[in-house]
Protein backbone atom coordinates (compact mmCIF):
# COMPACT_ATOMS: atom_id res chain seq x y z
CA UNK A 1 0.00 0.00 0.00
CA UNK A 2 1.22 3.62 -1.28
CA UNK A 3 2.25 6.02 2.41
CA UNK A 4 -0.33 9.01 1.48
CA UNK A 5 2.57 12.14 1.94
CA UNK A 6 1.80 14.37 4.45
CA UNK A 7 -0.17 17.61 3.34
CA UNK A 8 2.24 21.25 4.02
CA UNK A 9 1.98 25.13 2.99
CA UNK A 10 4.77 26.82 2.17
CA UNK A 11 5.09 30.30 2.01
CA UNK A 12 6.90 30.98 -1.36
CA UNK A 13 8.26 34.36 -1.83
CA UNK A 14 10.57 33.61 -4.94
CA UNK A 15 13.71 34.62 -2.37
CA UNK A 16 16.68 32.38 -1.92
CA UNK A 17 15.45 31.30 1.20
CA UNK A 18 12.00 30.17 0.09
CA UNK A 19 13.19 28.46 -2.75
CA UNK A 20 15.72 26.39 -0.04
CA UNK A 21 12.82 25.73 2.32
CA UNK A 22 10.68 24.43 -0.64
CA UNK A 23 13.25 21.94 -1.98
CA UNK A 24 13.67 20.36 1.85
CA UNK A 25 10.24 19.86 2.11
CA UNK A 26 10.28 18.10 -1.10
CA UNK A 27 12.84 16.17 0.09
CA UNK A 28 10.89 15.31 3.27
CA UNK A 29 8.52 13.82 1.81
CA UNK A 30 5.46 16.47 2.02
CA UNK A 31 3.03 17.32 -0.58
CA UNK A 32 3.98 20.91 -0.39
CA UNK A 33 1.17 23.75 -1.17
CA UNK A 34 2.54 26.89 -2.01
CA UNK A 35 1.42 30.20 -1.35
CA UNK A 36 3.05 33.80 -2.82
CA UNK A 37 1.35 36.96 -2.31
CA UNK A 38 0.43 40.00 -4.14
CA UNK A 39 0.83 42.80 -1.64
CA UNK A 40 0.97 45.94 -2.55
CA UNK A 41 5.03 45.70 -3.62
CA UNK A 42 6.36 47.98 -6.01
CA UNK A 43 8.07 45.28 -8.09
CA UNK A 44 6.71 41.93 -9.74
CA UNK A 45 9.82 40.46 -9.82
CA UNK A 46 9.43 38.17 -6.83
CA UNK A 47 6.37 37.01 -7.64
CA UNK A 48 7.60 36.22 -11.52
CA UNK A 49 10.58 33.90 -9.56
CA UNK A 50 7.96 31.83 -7.22
CA UNK A 51 5.84 30.98 -10.36
CA UNK A 52 8.83 29.41 -12.26
CA UNK A 53 9.87 27.85 -8.93
CA UNK A 54 6.35 26.40 -8.37
CA UNK A 55 5.83 25.59 -12.03
CA UNK A 56 9.54 23.60 -11.82
CA UNK A 57 8.63 21.77 -9.00
CA UNK A 58 4.81 21.07 -10.11
CA UNK A 59 3.66 22.32 -7.33
CA UNK A 60 -0.67 23.52 -6.90
CA UNK A 61 0.37 27.38 -6.32
CA UNK A 62 -1.68 30.25 -5.42
CA UNK A 63 -1.47 33.90 -5.53
CA UNK A 64 -3.28 35.50 -2.80
CA UNK A 65 -4.31 39.64 -3.93
CA UNK A 66 -3.98 41.55 -0.27
CA UNK A 67 -3.47 45.50 -0.07
CA UNK A 68 -0.69 45.90 2.37
CA UNK A 69 0.16 49.07 0.55
CA UNK A 70 -2.99 50.70 1.77
CA UNK A 71 -1.22 51.20 5.02
CA UNK A 72 1.87 51.63 3.57
CA UNK A 73 4.64 52.77 6.07
CA UNK A 74 7.67 50.47 4.27
CA UNK A 75 9.98 51.35 1.38
CA UNK A 76 8.63 47.91 -0.19
CA UNK A 77 4.90 49.29 -0.61
CA UNK A 78 5.21 53.02 -0.08
CA UNK A 79 7.14 55.90 -2.34
CA UNK A 80 10.03 55.69 0.37
CA UNK A 81 13.26 55.12 -0.90
CA UNK A 82 14.97 51.84 -0.06
CA UNK A 83 18.25 52.11 1.52
CA UNK A 84 21.64 51.46 -0.28
CA UNK A 85 24.76 50.76 0.99
CA UNK A 86 28.30 50.09 -0.39
CA UNK A 87 29.31 46.75 1.93
CA UNK A 88 27.50 44.56 4.47
CA UNK A 89 29.53 46.08 7.25
CA UNK A 90 27.47 49.20 6.84
CA UNK A 91 24.00 47.64 7.81
CA UNK A 92 23.20 48.26 11.37
CA UNK A 93 21.26 46.52 13.85
CA UNK A 94 18.14 49.22 13.62
CA UNK A 95 15.23 47.49 11.79
CA UNK A 96 15.18 49.11 8.48
CA UNK A 97 12.58 50.94 6.43
CA UNK A 98 12.13 47.56 4.19
CA UNK A 99 10.20 45.89 7.01
CA UNK A 100 6.46 45.68 5.83
CA UNK A 101 4.27 46.12 8.91
CA UNK A 102 2.29 43.25 10.37
CA UNK A 103 3.76 41.28 7.07
CA UNK A 104 4.10 37.74 8.02
CA UNK A 105 1.32 37.55 10.65
CA UNK A 106 -0.53 38.34 7.39
CA UNK A 107 1.05 35.63 5.23
CA UNK A 108 0.95 32.93 8.17
CA UNK A 109 -2.85 33.80 8.65
CA UNK A 110 -3.68 32.94 4.91
CA UNK A 111 -1.41 30.22 4.74
CA UNK A 112 -3.41 28.92 7.86
CA UNK A 113 -6.66 29.10 6.62
CA UNK A 114 -5.41 27.10 3.55
CA UNK A 115 -3.71 24.54 6.02
CA UNK A 116 -7.08 24.46 7.58
CA UNK A 117 -8.83 23.68 4.62
CA UNK A 118 -6.42 21.39 2.73
CA UNK A 119 -5.72 19.27 5.92
CA UNK A 120 -2.55 20.05 6.37
CA UNK A 121 -0.95 20.24 9.82
CA UNK A 122 2.43 21.27 8.89
CA UNK A 123 3.32 25.15 7.12
CA UNK A 124 6.52 26.11 5.93
CA UNK A 125 8.18 29.37 6.31
CA UNK A 126 11.49 30.54 5.25
CA UNK A 127 12.62 32.90 8.17
CA UNK A 128 15.91 33.32 9.83
CA UNK A 129 17.49 35.24 12.30
CA UNK A 130 20.94 35.56 11.83
CA UNK A 131 22.14 36.94 8.01
CA UNK A 132 18.93 38.81 7.82
CA UNK A 133 17.42 42.49 8.16
CA UNK A 134 16.45 42.66 11.90
CA UNK A 135 12.80 42.07 11.33
CA UNK A 136 11.00 41.28 14.61
CA UNK A 137 8.63 38.67 12.85
CA UNK A 138 11.34 36.18 11.68
CA UNK A 139 12.47 35.94 15.50
CA UNK A 140 11.99 32.14 16.76
CA UNK A 141 10.23 34.27 19.36
CA UNK A 142 7.34 35.37 16.97
CA UNK A 143 6.90 31.74 15.27
CA UNK A 144 6.27 30.06 18.89
CA UNK A 145 4.28 32.31 19.46
CA UNK A 146 2.22 32.38 16.47
CA UNK A 147 2.23 28.92 16.64
CA UNK A 148 0.47 29.08 19.73
CA UNK A 149 -2.05 31.03 18.89
CA UNK A 150 -2.58 29.04 15.68
CA UNK A 151 -3.45 25.55 17.71
CA UNK A 152 -6.04 27.62 19.84
CA UNK A 153 -7.81 29.47 17.11
CA UNK A 154 -8.42 26.51 14.33
CA UNK A 155 -10.74 23.52 14.52
CA UNK A 156 -8.11 21.26 13.79
CA UNK A 157 -5.74 22.56 17.02
CA UNK A 158 -9.05 22.38 19.39
CA UNK A 159 -9.57 18.80 18.57
CA UNK A 160 -5.98 17.65 19.45
CA UNK A 161 -4.54 17.67 15.58
CA UNK A 162 -1.48 20.45 16.25
CA UNK A 163 -0.33 22.36 14.01
CA UNK A 164 3.17 23.16 13.51
CA UNK A 165 5.15 25.74 11.83
CA UNK A 166 8.74 24.46 10.33
CA UNK A 167 11.59 27.24 9.76
CA UNK A 168 14.35 24.98 8.78
CA UNK A 169 16.30 28.12 8.26
CA UNK A 170 16.03 29.72 11.43
CA UNK A 171 19.42 29.69 12.82
CA UNK A 172 21.45 29.23 10.06
CA UNK A 173 23.47 31.43 8.32
CA UNK A 174 22.95 33.04 4.56
CA UNK A 175 26.20 30.76 3.49
CA UNK A 176 24.72 27.64 4.85
CA UNK A 177 21.28 28.52 3.50
CA UNK A 178 23.07 28.13 0.00
CA UNK A 179 25.08 25.29 0.74
CA UNK A 180 22.13 23.07 1.68
CA UNK A 181 20.11 24.36 -1.14
CA UNK A 182 23.23 23.53 -4.34
CA UNK A 183 22.92 19.73 -2.43
CA UNK A 184 19.63 19.97 -3.08
CA UNK A 185 19.69 20.99 -6.50
CA UNK A 186 18.12 24.19 -6.18
CA UNK A 187 18.32 26.63 -8.91
CA UNK A 188 19.68 30.15 -7.44
CA UNK A 189 18.77 31.99 -10.64
CA UNK A 190 15.47 31.66 -10.79
CA UNK A 191 15.33 33.28 -7.49
CA UNK A 192 15.60 36.82 -6.47
CA UNK A 193 16.63 38.75 -3.17
CA UNK A 194 16.44 42.71 -4.45
CA UNK A 195 14.22 45.40 -2.87
CA UNK A 196 15.06 47.59 -5.75
CA UNK A 197 15.38 45.81 -9.09
CA UNK A 198 15.91 46.82 -12.74
CA UNK A 199 12.17 46.45 -14.68
CA UNK A 200 14.39 43.92 -16.73
CA UNK A 201 15.04 42.16 -13.00
CA UNK A 202 18.39 42.74 -12.63
CA UNK A 203 19.00 43.29 -8.63
CA UNK A 204 20.50 46.41 -7.09
CA UNK A 205 23.73 45.12 -5.55
CA UNK A 206 23.53 47.61 -3.06
CA UNK A 207 20.49 46.94 -0.71
CA UNK A 208 20.51 45.13 2.36
CA UNK A 209 18.82 41.82 1.35
CA UNK A 210 21.48 42.07 -2.05
CA UNK A 211 24.60 42.68 0.55
CA UNK A 212 23.28 39.44 2.37
CA UNK A 213 22.83 37.15 0.03
CA UNK A 214 26.15 38.26 -2.36
CA UNK A 215 28.18 38.04 1.22
CA UNK A 216 26.93 34.48 1.29
CA UNK A 217 27.82 33.02 -2.00
CA UNK A 218 31.33 34.67 -1.25
CA UNK A 219 31.61 32.40 1.79
CA UNK A 220 30.63 29.52 -0.36
CA UNK A 221 32.61 30.10 -2.78
CA UNK A 222 29.78 29.99 -5.44
CA UNK A 223 29.27 32.60 -7.89
CA UNK A 224 25.61 34.24 -7.76
CA UNK A 225 23.71 33.48 -10.97
CA UNK A 226 21.49 35.94 -10.71
CA UNK A 227 22.22 39.34 -12.49
CA UNK A 228 22.94 42.59 -11.36
CA UNK A 229 22.90 46.07 -12.73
Amino acid sequence: MQDIKKKAVLLLSGGLDSATVMAMALKDGYDVYAVSFRYGQRHSVELDCAIEQAAGSALQHKIVDIDLSSFGGSALTDDIDVPKHDGVEELTDEIPVTYVPARNTVFLSYALAWAEVLGANDIFIGVNALDYSGYPDCRPEFIAAYETMANLATVSGVKGQKLTIHTPLIDLTKAEIISRGIELGVDYAKTTSCYDPAPDGRACGHCDSCLLRLKGFSETGEPDPRGYM
